[in-house]
C-alpha cells in the first residue's frame, strides 16, 4: 500500500461508514492485484470505472482558462500500450445525488482538488464533480476522505446506475407540484450497490423533476424520468409521478416514452428495481452501441417492455426499504438561516443589476430567492470552493446544490441579504452574470482530456463566452434567452441535442490537411424537460463558429414573428434557409501556407490532428456477473494470504472459506440468478446443479475439488490454526481454478460430463 494511502487510512480510522470503508479497502486490494499482474485489465477497467476512475487523454495540457496544467509530465501517456494507465494520472468522477451538498463537503472537495488534482474541480452536466490529473495510487485516500463527509464515487461511471439527478430548485420552486428531493435521495440510496443493478450492458441514468415545463431535471432524456404531479383522489390530494423510460442522447438520441401516467410514491423503488432486472436480463451485452435501455424498448416495443416489467414487479419479494426510505418525505422541508426580507432598491444598469436579473430567482417562500453561481466551463478553483463554503454558511443553513448547467445554486437567501451576498461572491470571483442564458455555455471536456474528443469544445465555449459577454448589455432579450451547448464529438456529453444552438465536433480534410469543424445542431428544446431534439444542419470550420452564431442570431432577430420562440422559428423557416445563411462559411478556406489559423484548434497552436484519439471509457467493456464474482473471489484468497502473513489465522481461514462460497455462487448464477449469499443455499444449489450432474467434475481430478468446498462448509464453524488456514487457502485456490475450468468448458460448449 502506498504510504499516503496508509497515512490517510490510519488517520481516518473510525470515521468512515463501515460499508464504504470496506468497499474502499476492496478497491485498494484490486489496485494492488492489478499492479502485480494478477487481475485482468478488462475486468479491472470496469471495476475502476464503477468507482468513477477514468483514464484520460494527454495532448497539449492547455486549460482554456489560460492556465497550464501542472501534472502533464507523462509524454508517453497517449492511450497506447497495456500499462498506460499506470504511467499517467486519470480522472476521478464523484457522485453528488440530486446535486445536494453542504459547506463541509465543499471544503473537502477543495482539499482534494489541491492535493490530488490541479487545483480545479469541474461540475458536470449530471451534477457530479470531476477531478482531473489524479494518480491511480491516490484514489483510495481520496475516496476515504470523501466518505467522511458522506460522499461516494461508487458507480459514478461504468455499466451501472449513474448519479440520480434532480431539479436544484426542488422544494423552493413556485411552479413545482411538490419537493422531489426525498424521492431522488431514496432512489439513489436504494439502487447504490443493489445486486439487481450489477449486470447491465451499459449505463442507466435516472432523474427527477418537480414540474413539466422547465428544464431543471431533463427527465425526457433519461432512462428513468420522474415528473411530480398531484391528483385529488377520494377528496384528498395525492402525490405521484409521471414516469417515462428509455430516453437518452448519445449519437442517436431517443425521447423517453410514457410508462405510467401517475405512479404513487410507494411504487417508485420496486418499479425501478423491476426495470433494472428486466434491463439487466434482456438488455444487449455484446454490442455496446446498442446496449442502452432505449434500444431494448425499441426492440421489444413499449407495451411488451411494460408487460415484462410489471410481471417482474409482481414476482419481487417485499423489501422493507421500499417504504422505509420514503418515511417523512411529505413533511420534509429545508429551513432558512435568516428571516425573510425585502430586496433593496437598485439604481442604474450596471453589472450588479445584470447579475440580479439573470442569477436570482424568486422562491415560492415569500422573502427568499435562490442565487445561481455561474461557473464558466463548469470550473471552480479550490480557493473559490472554500470561499463558497463560507458564503453558504454565512447566509444559509448550508443549502447549496450543483446543477445540470454546471453551476451552483444557493437556496434560501433572504432578499435583504442579496447585496451583501453579491459582494462576497464578487470578491471570490464567483459573480459572473448570465446564468442559464446565452452566456452560460455548457461544454464537455472535449479534446482537453477526453479520449474521444475530436474538436475543442471547451476552447470554443471560452471564445464564444468572451465574445458574447462583450455585447451582452446591449443584447436583445430574445437572444439572451437562448442556450448554447457544445460537445467535442457526436456523443452529446455536452447535450448539444437539446440546445437552441448546439455544436458537436467533427473533422474534415481540406487541401490535404485535417481541419477541426463543428456540426451546427438546431431545433432542440431546452425547456419542457428537454422537450425535443435538434438535428445537424451543416459542418463549419471551428474558427468560423463565432461568425455562425452571429449569423444565426441575427437571422432570428430579423425574421422572427412577434414573441416567436427560437424553436418555433426554426420549425417555421426550416433548416434549408438556415443553411443558406451559413453556407459560405464552409467554403474558401485559405491555403495553410498563407493563413494557418484554420488548421489548428482553439487555444492549441499545433497543427490539428485526430491521431491521438483513443478508445472512450464512458461505460467500459461489458463484464459478466461471473467475472465480477470471480474478481471478488480471487481478491478474498489474496486477503486470506495477507491475513495469514500477519499472523491472523482465523481471519485467513474464514476469508478462504468465503472465497470458495463466492466462487461456487459465481457458477450457480449462470443457471439461477436469484441465488442469495447464504452459504447453505449456495452449497445446496451448487451440489444440485454442478456436483450431482457431474458438470463440475474435473477431467483429471473428478469430484476432488468440489469436495474441498463441501468439507470447508461442514467445518466452517471450527477454529483455525496457522496450518489449517494454510491448507484451506491452498484448497480454495484449487477450487477456484476448477471453477474457471468448468466455466470455460460451459462457455466453449465442450461436452461437460466427466470422462467424456
Amino acid at each position: 500500500m502506498k504510504a499516503s494511502n496508509r497515512l490517510w487510512k490510519e488517520r481516518l480510522e473510525g470515521r468512515l461508514p463501515g460499508q464504504l470503508s470496506e468497499e474502499i479497502d476492496t478497491f485498494e486490494t484490486e489496485i494492488e492485484l492489478r499492479h502485480q499482474g494478477k487481475l485482468d485489465e478488462k475486468v479491472f477497467a470496469e471495476t475502476r470505472l464503477r468507482r468513477g476512475v477514468y483514464g484520460q487523454r494527454y495532448d497539449n495540457g492547455q486549460r482554456h482558462d489560460g492556465k497550464q496544467s501542472q501534472r502533464l509530465e507523462y509524454p508517453e501517456a497517449n492511450g497506447k500500450g497495456p500499462n498506460t494507465f499506470w504511467h499517467a494520472p486519470g480522472m476521478q468522477r464523484i457522485k453528488i445525488p440530486y446535486g445536494g451538498m453542504n459547506p463541509e463537503q465543499l471544503e473537502v472537495m477543495a482539499e482534494l482538488a489541491e492535493e490530488y488534482s490541479d487545483g480545479i474541480s469541474h461540475i458536470t452536466t449530471r451534477q457530479d464533480f470531476q477531478l482531473h490529473f489524479v494518480q491511480i495510487d491516490d484514489v483510495a485516500s481520496l475516496m476515504r476522505r470523501l466518505a467522511t463527509v458522506g460522499i461516494t464515487t461508487r458507480e459514478a461511471c461504468g455499466n451501472s446506475v449513474r448519479n440520480v439527478c434532480s431539479c436544484p430548485f426542488a422544494g423552493v420552486c413556485p411552479d413545482e407540484a411538490f419537493d422531489v428531493t426525498p424521492y431522488a435521495r431514496a432512489l439513489a440510496r436504494f439502487l447504490l450497490g443493489h445486486p439487481d443493478v450489477q449486470n447491465f450492458g451499459r449505463k442507466f441514468k435516472p432523474s427527477f423533476s418537480g414540474c413539466a415545463q422547465h428544464s431543471c431535471g431533463l427527465v425526457a432524456m433519461h432512462d428513468l424520468g420522474f415528473t411530480a404531479e398531484t391528483r385529488v383522489i377520494d377528496g384528498k390530494e395525492q402525490r405521484g409521478f409521471r414516469l417515462v423510460v428509455g430516453g437518452g442522447l448519445g449519437a442517436v438520441p431517443h425521447q423517453a416514452k410514457l410508462f405510467d401516467e401517475f405512479m404513487v410514491p410507494e411504487d417508485i423503488l420496486p418499479t425501478a428495481q423491476a426495470i433494472s432486472r428486466v434491463f439487466g436480463r434482456q438488455g444487449e451485452k455484446k454490442v455496446r452501441s446498442r446496449a442502452r435501455m432505449k434500444f431494448l424498448i425499441k426492440n421489444l416495443g413499449l407495451e411488451k417492455f411494460k408487460q415484462d416489467v410489471l410481471e417482474e414487479r409482481r414476482n419481487l419479494k417485499d423489501d422493507p426499504r421500499w417504504t422505509e426510505y420514503l418515511k417523512g418525505a411529505e413533511d420534509e422541508e429545508e429551513t432558512p438561516l435568516k428571516p425573510p426580507g425585502e430586496l433593496p432598491e437598485v439604481d442604474g444598469n450596471g453589472r450588479y443589476s445584470h447579475w440580479l436579473k439573470t442569477n436570482t430567482r424568486e422562491q415560492r417562500q415569500p422573502g427568499y430567492v435562490t442565487v445561481t453561481v455561474a461557473l464558466p466551463l463548469g470550473d471552480v478553483t479550490a480557493d473559490q470552493l472554500r470561499e463558497l463554503a463560507d458564503i453558504v454558511r454565512r447566509f444559509t443553513n448550508g443549502t447549496v446544490r450543483t446543477t445540470v448547467e454546471q453551476n451552483f445554486v444557493i437556496r434560501w437567501v433572504s432578499k435583504a441579504d442579496v447585496p451583501c451576498l453579491y459582494e462576497a461572491l464578487d470578491a471570490a470571483g464567483l459573480s459572473e452574470p448570465g446564468a442559464s442564458n446565452i452566456l452560460d455555455i455548457v461544454a464537455c471536456p472535449g479534446t482537453d482530456t477526453c479520449k474521444l474528443g475530436i474538436s475543442s469544445s471547451r476552447g470554443l465555449a471560452a471564445e464564444l463566452r468572451k465574445r458574447l459577454a462583450e455585447k451582452s448589455f446591449q443584447m436583445d432579450q430574445a437572444i439572451q434567452d437562448l442556450h448554447i451547448k457544445i460537445s467535442g464529438c457526436f456523443n452529446s456529453c455536452g447535450q448539444h441535442h437539446v440546445a437552441d444552438i448546439g455544436f458537436y465536433g467533427v473533422s474534415r480534410t481540406i487541401q490535404g490537411f485535417k481541419v477541426p469543424h463543428f456540426q451546427v445542431v438546431l431545433g432542440g428544446q431546452w425547456e419542457q424537460n428537454a422537450g425535443s431534439y435538434g438535428l445537424p444542419v451543416v459542418a463549419i470550420p471551428s474558427k468560423r463558429i463565432p461568425d455562425a452564431v452571429d449569423r444565426i442570431t441575427g437571422f432570428y432577430l430579423q425574421m422572427r414573428r412577434k414573441d416567436e420562440q427560437f424553436t418555433q422559428f426554426i420549425q417555421r423557416v426550416g433548416k434549408a434557409q438556415i443553411r443558406q445563411v451559413l453556407d459560405d462559411l464552409t467554403q474558401d478556406l485559405p491555403n495553410p501556407e498563407v493563413d494557418s489559423s484554420f488548421y489548428s484548434d482553439w487555444a492549441d497552436p499545433r497543427q490539428y490532428s485526430i491521431g491521438d484519439i483513443g478508445k472512450g471509457e464512458c461505460a467500459g467493456e461489458v463484464v459478466t456477473q461471473y467475472e465480477f464474482e470471480m474478481v471478488a473471489t480471487e481478491r478474498m484468497v489474496f486477503d486470506a494470504q495477507v491475513h495469514l502473513e500477519g499472523g491472523s489465522a482465523q481471519q485467513a481461514g474464514q476469508a478462504a472459506y468465503v472465497a470458495m462460497i463466492r466462487g461456487a455462487k459465481a457458477l450457480v448464477q449462470i443457471q439461477y440468478d436469484d441465488v442469495t449469499n447464504d452459504p447453505d443455499e449456495v452449497v445446496d444449489e451448487f451440489r444440485d446443479r454442478y456436483f450431482d450432474t457431474e458438470l463440475f467434475f474435473d477431467p483429471f481430478a473428478g469430484p476432488k475439488f468440489a469436495n474441498y468446498l463441501f468439507v470447508a462448509h461442514e467445518n466452517s464453524g471450527t477454529a483455525f490454526t496457522s496450518d489449517s488456514a494454510h491448507h484451506l487457502i491452498e484448497e480454495a485456490q484449487l477450487f477456484i481454478e476448477a471453477v474457471h475450468s468448468c466455466y470455460n468448458r460451459i462457455r466453449t460448449g465442450e461436452v461437460t460430463k466427466a470422462g467424456a
